[in-house]
């Protein structure tokens, strides 16, 4: 088994540790769940500052040429910045601004807004410039400024891949420190890896092509660490593709990040304006678009209460995304994946693959009617589940519960048509040495290659018992996950007709597969002889009891050992006891 990991680079963890030595300044002026208003917006400018460097001059000389003129100016500057997205017209760089200490604060601000707009309107997110007033008045602005400057954040040195586990390092840090759930701003890269594997590798073949051009969309995209790991691939695959990237952020922090990683790489699938910031279900930044392809992690077990007047309107409308129903108000998982499907392209148009991670709520959480069971019976009687991969625990840095990645794909090959996937990945996992929150477990590349093939194979893997990875995977027909749930009455002692006694009213699931009278028949009435279906009481219902597939039973160790072991164990208490009181 390889034991490489996808872990971030020896530079990205020194870095970090620099960085966030630099909070170590704020200590006592901020309060440590304050940290991140200074750190992360300074970190994303000097970033920016050390990108520009190589044409700083061009492009001060560039503005200095256009002054007076009424030429806008921005694709000339854009020019000398060597055809990037943006430029920085302030004569001084970042590290030049400590040259001058008494007038910091005020050539710190104006360095800011001599940024262009695309990047302004990033560090706005950040709410970055009544820091600096907090900072200077503090005394401690020129120490946290120089020492931003010693930052090396060149990308000779660090890649732009780089800089989004830095990112992500730091907010996880800041986030651990003020109580805040990281994994709602990201999602480990390793996972990240194996969700566009699956994702894209059965279309190899497909993004092979010469000048072949994809869209994806991440609904809940945090860093843009899914849009970043799924271009990467993307350019391994294939240097000739274009995979143009969109995402929707809620968090403003976490959306600057995201966009300045993207007005970074500007070009080739990347444009800043792709990425939008709000929620989702309230402000839908691209409502009628549909793409290729869909990844998203949404925050585990959070409420959707701030957009229920929202999103029950539009369920109650018709024609929108919401239409299948709608979840527990706790729980807004599938309200994520209900408007994903709603931007899947339609069929004649190519359809669209979506890899979302649930924890195990989605699964079986409703009975049968509820918002939960209705979404499952929608999307497993239009044969949208392709398959769902359990995850080991303890993989994510907010939580250590179980996690399931679902796809969903409305373009099935014929071999996959009516087949869902199954596939136990529980105990594929390398230790930790140092955990990360509740992250204690990690991926190997290896076991991220390994998870895909198999997955890859699942129907070929199904049909032969004697297949190495036979017993991680099972296959089955959507409606095998579909139920009637019956309600059973008895009657009241000596009523005629028939009254029901309510307290001892009984409910049964009985699978699709099954006459419903039959099952009575056979496993009910036998023990309730007076019973009978309240035939306008039966409900459909669907669930995915993953782990019931997979358990394995294990016999209890034999009695006689058990007592052996008691005996000695009882032994040893006696021969220690003896000696403390002899």
């Amino acid at each position: 088994m390889n034991n490489e990991t996808s872990s971030p680079s020896n530079r990205v963890s020194t870095l970090a540790n620099f960085i966030w030595s630099i909070a170590d300044l704020l200590r006592g002026d901020y309060k440590q769940s304050e940290y991140g208003k200074v750190i992360l917006p300074l970190t994303v400018i000097r970033r920016l500052d050390a990108v520009l460097e190589p044409t700083k001059q061009a492009v001060v000389a560039k503005a200095k040429e256009l002054e007076g003129k009424d030429l806008l100016g921005s694709p000339f500057l854009k020019k000398a910045a060597g055809d990037l997205s943006f430029y920085n017209t302030y004569p001084l760089s970042f590290p030049e601004l400590t040259n001058d200490p008494d007038n910091l604060a005020d050539n710190l601000r104006q360095y800011v807004v001599h940024f262009s707009e695309g990047a302004q309107d990033i560090i706005e997110r950040f709410d970055f410039l009544p820091q600096i007033q907090r900072m200077e008045k503090a005394g401690i602005l020129y120490q946290v400024v120089a020492k931003f400057a010693e930052a090396k954040l060149h990308p000779g040195y660090i890649s732009q891949m780089d800089m989004g586990y830095l990112f992500e390092e730091l907010i996880r840090r800041f986030s651990e420190q003020s109580n805040e759930t990281a994994g709602e701003h990201y999602t480990p890269r390793e996972v990240i890896e194996l969700m566009v594997n699956l994702l894209l590798h059965e279309d190899d073949d497909i993004l092979s092509k010469k000048g072949v051009a994809k869209t994806l969309f991440d609904p809940a995209c945090g860093t843009g660490g899914m849009l970043s790991v799924a271009q990467n691939y993307l350019g391994k695959l294939n240097p000739d593709a274009h995979l143009i990237t969109f995402g929707q952020e809620l968090n403003d922090e976490t959306f600057a990040m995201c966009r300045s990683d993207l007005l970074i790489k500007a070009g080739k699938g990347n444009d800043a304006e792709n990425i939008q910031p709000g929620n989702s279900f309230s402000e839908d930044k691209f409502a009628g678009r549909h793409f290729d392809y869909m990844l998203a992690n949404p925050p585990f077990g959070v409420e959707w209460k701030k957009v229920e007047k929202v999103v029950k309107e539009e369920a109650a409308r018709g024609g929108g995304r919401f239409d299948a129903g709608t979840p527990r108000i706790n729980d807004g998982s599938f309200l994520f994946l209900q408007h994903m499907i709603n931007k899947m392209k339609p069929v004649e148009e190519g359809g669209s693959r979506i890899a979302i991670v649930f924890n195990s709520s989605p699964l079986f959480t409703g009975a049968a009617g509820s918002g939960e069971s209705e979404i499952r019976r929608w999307i497993l009687e239009n044969d949208w589940l392709e398959g769902i991969v359990a995850l080991p625990d303890q993989i994510f840095y907010n939580t250590g519960i179980s996690t399931y990645i679902w796809i969903i794909s409305n373009r099935k090959d014929a071999a996959h048509t009516n087949q869902v996937v199954l596939l136990d990945a529980r105990n594929q996992f390398e230790k930790m040495r140092k955990s990360l929150g509740d992250k204690r477990k990690e991926l190997s590349a290896g076991q991220i290659a390994l998870i895909t093939q198999t997955y890859s194979d699942a129907l070929e893997i199904a049909a032969n018992p004697t297949h190495e990875q036979f017993d991680k995977v099972r296959v089955f027909a959507p409606t095998h996950f579909g139920y009637h749930r019956i309600q059973v009455e008895r009657p009241i002692d000596g009523s005629k007709p028939k009254k029901p006694d309510k307290s001892l009213t009984d409910f049964e699931n009985v699978p699709l597969s099954q006459d419903i009278h039959d099952f009575f028949a056979r496993k009910v009435l036998p023990y309730v002889v007076n019973g009978w279906i309240d035939e306008k009481k039966t409900k459909v219902g669907y669930e995915i009891p993953f782990t019931r597939y997979f358990y394995k039973f294990e016999p209890p160790r034999p009695i006689d050992d058990i007592n052996a072991e008691l005996r000695a164990v009882e032994g040893e208490i006696q021969a220690l006891l003896s000696k403390v009181t002899s």
